[in-house]
């Protein structure tokens, strides 16, 4: 039987111009750095704006600063352990039909694996009376994951969904300048500026499985090999922005203390296209020629603000001390600040609206810390929890069950953290590492005051 017979029994009515929506290609989430860097504050659970006493406190609460009392250095490296789900395929609509993959009854379910590592804070401080005044990098997003569909099949009427593949690499990085004033022994306020750096390179294709001139080949695997492809495009970003930062301070009693914090996140310019591939002339609707530029549209792109509330005891002794903390990351400005504009397209009726989104969330953190002062150099060791509540992102496609099946709500996800660190007169190293199921990350910090 030849492949235009069996494709049209087999496949979905391929891409038609309402599915070139705009974003209807993308991955299925980010991860970012949204936790206090430095590996103390790491092994605390993140939960550090209400401590904010050393270096970090630039980027952490900036209105800390305040509290060191000779210049520092802070430098952090980071390693990264992704495990990020997705789905690969199977049924998402009828009954298996036993042919190929298509044997599972519901969707099935594959992890990208990915390991990061890299420079994730540097900064230095110069106190000078009731002022502080601090330089910093930091690393805000450093992700990668590569994803890959297998047979998403619905019902009979079109039995197979085209397979898709994604690869991601997000990169940002900010540059910071933050200042703090001393109003009293018991409160302060600090105020930054952050220029950000963003990278986005997330590649696709749309393809067709090997063999498509048999039944069992049509519910066969898909290679993504270069002659069965319908089509390519990426989602990219090169951009920088500007935004502020801010925090305060306030011993409200002996051993009690309060600390806020607010930092705005980066809108970069987002890049869309797609372009036809080798078998668009057959199955695309219009038929696109292969290179052929299908669509180019750019839209802002806003990555989340962040603000939280954190309060912390520190022992009469100064042996312990204990942290909470609570921060909101407005994850749903991904997709809401979304404004597309077509650069580029060949005379298309399209549905610009998107699909996807994602929900705004409460990470709570706890962390406790224990110094063995009678140890030289002292030693302290530290534990944390806190939750990561869910922020995949969702398809709300009304009329396209595939893109629901492939972009779904997770889970929130616990994190479990460890730590210590030795103190010598003007040096101090720190290791940590915090374990979860989607992200296991594992820090060395050293601080150095003059």
């Amino acid at each position: 039987m030849k492949a235009q017979r069996i494709i049209p029994l087999v496949f979905v009515a391929v891409i038609v111009v309402p599915a070139i929506a705009f974003p209807q290609e993308t991955p299925s989430t980010f991860e970012f750095s949204f936790s206090n860097p430095g590996a103390r504050s790491l092994g605390l659970g993140g939960a550090f704006a209400a401590l904010a006493d050393d270096a970090t406190a630039a980027f952490a609460n900036p209105a800390g600063l305040v509290q060191l009392v000779s210049p520092e250095v802070s430098a952090e490296i980071r390693h990264w352990s992704f495990s990020t789900p997705y789905i690969i395929g199977g049924r998402y609509e009828g009954e298996p039909t036993g042919i190929g993959l298509d044997t599972i009854d519901g969707l099935r379910t594959a992890v990208s694996r990915e390991q990061l590592s890299g420079l994730s804070f540097l900064s230095f401080v110069y106190p000078k009376g009731r002022w502080s005044f601090a330089f910093y990098r930091h690393q805000l997003a450093n992700f990668r994951a590569q994803t890959a569909t297998q047979g998403l099949f619905p019902g009979w009427e079109t039995p197979r969904a085209y397979d898709r593949r994604w690869s991601t690499e997000l990169d940002i990085v900010s540059y910071g300048a933050a200042g703090a004033y001393r109003f009293s022994d018991r409160f302060s306020f600090g105020l930054g500026i952050v220029h950000f750096k963003g990278r986005l390179d997330a590649p696709f294709e749309w393809s067709l499985p090997d063999d498509i001139d048999t039944l069992q080949g049509a519910f066969g695997p898909t290679s993504y090999l270069p002659a069965s492809q319908l089509a390519n495009g990426s989602m990219a970003i090169d951009d920088s922005d500007w935004g502020p930062s801010a925090g305060l301070l306030w011993r409200f009693a002996e051993r009690l203390s309060l600390g806020a914090f607010y930092r705005q996140g980066p809108e970069f310019r987002l890049a869309y296209d797609v372009t036809g591939g080798p078998l668009a002339p057959e199955f695309l609707d219009p038929a696109f020629t292969p290179g052929e530029t299908i669509l180019i549209v750019e839209s802002p792109m806003q990555f989340p603000d962040v603000y939280g509330l954190g309060v912390a005891f520190r022992s009469r002794d100064g042996r312990l001390a204990v942290g909470f903390e609570w921060d909101r990351v407005e994850y749903s400005s991904i997709f809401s600040s979304f404004d597309p504009v077509v650069i580029e397209t060949l005379d298309l009726d399209l549905d610009l609206e998107v699909h996807l989104a994602a929900d705004d969330g409460n990470e709570f953190r706890l962390g406790a810390e224990y110094a063995f002062l009678d140890l030289k150099p002292v030693l302290a060791i530290r534990t944390g929890v806190w939750l990561d509540p869910d922020h995949r992102f969702r398809s709300t496609h009304p009329d396209d069950p595939s893109h629901r099946a492939l972009f779904q709500s997770g889970k929130d996800e616990v994190h479990v953290a460890v730590g210590l660190g030795l103190a010598f007169t003007s040096f101090q190293i720190d290791l940590a590492a915090d374990f979860s199921d989607l992200v296991d990350t594992f820090s060395l910090s050293a601080i150095y005051s003059f």
